[in-house]
């Protein structure tokens, strides 16, 4: 059985991409958070915000395992896919993809 999958839409920026066009590695890290949030603010009334400084639970994140397989470039259509891989009663594993309206998988991070 698959696992549900967090999907949004997101048009690359100029602002996310080095001087040749390409998104800025580090970028891709800032996009996530952003799904992060996003994928809170659909679960909680309360949203992300309310999370973090309504109830005080924080979410660090303690290990990244990153693989870039493909480049995104500045107006390239992509989706941001967020998929809940464990939950546990102290932690959860994410897996986050940026996939191309192409459906060439361009980054993962676990």
């Amino acid at each position: 059985m698959s696992k549900p999958i967090f999907t949004r839409p997101h048009k690359i920026h100029f602002s996310e991409c080095d001087p040749a066009s390409i998104v800025f590695y580090p970028q891709y890290f800032v996009l996530f958070n952003d799904l992060t949030e996003r994928w809170v603010d659909s679960l909680l009334p309360e949203g992300y915000h309310g999370l973090i400084s309504g109830r005080r639970i924080g979410m660090p994140t303690v290990r990244l395992g990153v693989s870039f397989t493909a480049i995104s470039c500045f107006g390239d259509d992509v989706d941001l896919e967020l998929v809940v891989e464990h939950l546990g009663n102290r932690s959860l594993n994410l897996e986050l993809r940026c996939v191309g309206h192409d459906v060439v998988l361009r980054m993962t991070v676990k």
